[in-house]
């Protein structure tokens, strides 16, 4: 029997999945503890359905992440702050701070998808890496500079 089911079942397969089942595992396990539906010709047609809506949101979500990534990749984010002997800052650049520095330009990117190799603690130009789950990702250069 077929069916499609509705929540993660353990060594069966995740939501959405269409999977063939035993006519008794469907009636006494999954139907009753809501986990499937029964895989009817309307069902199916509307899963396909969904799944193909899915599949080009998908697609279009990647590729205007990908020219956004193009737009930012390369830019200089500038930072102006204390520093003393040595060239050392008095705190860190962080994470964040990109992260604000880049919305004030016009770029809209969460503080956790910027990489940085090491914290930034000392005056000059420092390389950020912004990542995205896809394997997307664009560099991007940090200067700070001294006020």
């Amino acid at each position: 029997m077929k069916v499609i089911l509705q929540k993660d079942v353990k060594d069966l397969g995740k939501v959405g999945d269409l999977v063939n089942v035993s006519l008794g595992f469907a009636r006494n396990l999954l139907f009753p503890r809501k986990l499937a539906i029964e895989a009817t010709e309307k069902r199916v047609n509307e899963w396909n359905h969904l799944k193909r809506v899915a599949e080009s949101k998908k697609k279009k979500a990647l590729t205007e992440r990908q020219e956004f990534l193009n737009q930012i990749k390369g830019k200089t984010v500038t930072f102006k702050l204390n520093a003393g002997d040595n060239d050392k800052l008095f705190g860190t650049v962080t994470t964040s701070d990109i992260s604000k520095a880049l919305d004030k330009m016009g770029y809209s990117v969460d503080k956790r998808d910027i990489h940085l190799e090491e914290p930034i603690k000392v005056l000059g130009t420092h390389k950020a890496t912004i990542k995205y789950a896809e394997g997307f990702e664009a560099a991007i250069q940090v200067a700070v500079e001294k006020q």
